[in-house]
């Protein structure tokens, strides 16, 4: 599912070319071999960084498919990855989204805020990964002025996909941007 730009967000490698957080992005999952050990449940880096309109403060979002009948040996495997930190200050939460059991948990590592998100779907059919492929191709399509705009309001506290709607005018952008 590749559109214009050609970018192919299932590998990290389009990383070691792009700007400075995206390089750090790189070297901080590359060095622990994270993705590798970690394949079995097909990560994916999704979110703003591979697609440049982070902020200060935006998190890593790396999605996983999981099993949660698997659920015991996903989180020993996440364990023995040594990638989540062994302290108070990870959250684990475990929402139910558009009626789905999913896991989330965040941590800091090197300065990186990081959000692991599991869900019961191929990652490359989870919303999070969908909703970056369209804005991707959307800010292909747009030029750098929307891009700029768009990480603009992402500055005032709008969330992505609300920022996105605003410039293009979606009534719900969550689900407006899954039909680009």
């Amino acid at each position: 599912m590749l559109f214009v730009g050609m970018i192919d967000f299932t590998k990290l490698d389009y990383l070691k070319v792009g700007n400075n957080r995206q390089r750090r992005a790189y070297e901080l999952i590359s060095k622990q071999r994270f993705f590798e050990k970690m394949n079995f449940y097909s990560p994916i880096l999704a979110g703003t960084v591979p697609i440049e309109i982070d902020i200060e403060g935006s998190d890593l979002d790396i999605i996983f498919e999981v099993d949660f009948r698997f659920e015991e040996d996903f989180l020993e495997d996440l364990m023995f990855s040594k990638f989540i930190p062994n302290d108070r200050d990870v959250k684990v939460e475990y929402p139910i989204i558009n009626g789905e059991k999913c896991i989330i948990i965040n941590f800091i590592m090197e300065d990186f805020p990081i959000e692991i998100f599991g869900q019961n779907k191929p990652t490359r059919k989870q919303n999070a990964y969908l909703h970056m492929i369209a804005e991707h191709k959307i800010l292909q399509e747009k030029g750098e002025d929307f891009k700029q705009k768009i990480i603009e309001l992402k500055k005032k506290g709008i969330k992505t996909e609300p920022a996105f709607g605003i410039l293009l005018g979606l009534e719900n952008p969550y689900e407006d941007l899954l039909k680009i």
